[in-house]
């Protein structure tokens, strides 16, 4: 690759992050369905043409905000699961690291809340991807333990699913708390996943 060509793509590259920030700006104030790239062109400072080289069209730009978005936690909570130790403490761990990203990055976590039953389709399968992929990392995880000899896979999976829909309700939780709010979501959010795991101990005591 030429000295030319190496700054062409790491110019290209710019951009394409510049149209997703500015995109992620403007949605703070309404939908996706409602964005216009013309709108997000604007912002950046480039002709609506530019928008093309990056995105088929908004659909494909939500897309990859929810990759952005969803697509870097997936090593994070991959270490939290790895970790030995206490399981209840490794769910802990995963509710302070919810609570960290959403803190750092609530724009994104607000995009996520709001378009994951928005109007835009691709969208929406794109954040249900992510969840169910969650889903299934976390289900991997419990299959490992001791705990999880006699589950069925299926079970396993929901149990992961139960997991990632706790995820899910505590970062809306977060986004929604008020000043000094979030202590509380996150000492709630760690209470009913002591719940959920209390009801895992005793899941194979149910009559067959």
């Amino acid at each position: 690759m030429s000295h030319t060509t190496g700054i062409r793509q790491v110019q290209k590259q710019k951009t394409r992050q510049a149209l997703l920030d500015a995109a992620l700006r403007l949605l703070e104030h309404q939908s996706l369905s409602s964005l216009g790239l013309r709108e997000v062109t604007r912002a950046v400072g480039v002709a609506p043409t530019a928008f093309y080289r990056h995105f088929d069209g908004t659909a494909a730009l939500g897309v990859a905000l929810v990759e952005e978005t969803l697509g870097s936690l997936h090593g994070m909570i991959g270490a939290v699961l790895a970790e030995t130790g206490d399981s209840e403490e490794r769910l802990d761990r995963g509710v302070e690291l919810i609570a960290r990203h959403v803190a750092a990055q609530p724009a994104h976590f607000r995009f996520i809340a709001r378009e994951q039953h928005g109007g835009v389709g691709p969208v929406r399968e794109a954040i249900t991807a992510q969840l169910r992929l969650f889903a299934e990392e976390v289900a991997a995880a419990l299959a490992a333990e001791p705990d999880s000899a006699g589950w069925d896979p299926a079970d396993l999976l929901m149990l992961g699913g139960l997991y990632v829909d706790h995820m899910v309700i505590t970062a809306s939780a977060l986004l929604d708390a008020g000043p000094g709010g979030e202590e509380e979501v996150v000492r709630v959010a760690r209470r009913r996943l002591r719940l959920v795991t209390l009801g895992r101990a005793h899941w194979l005591d149910e009559a067959p």
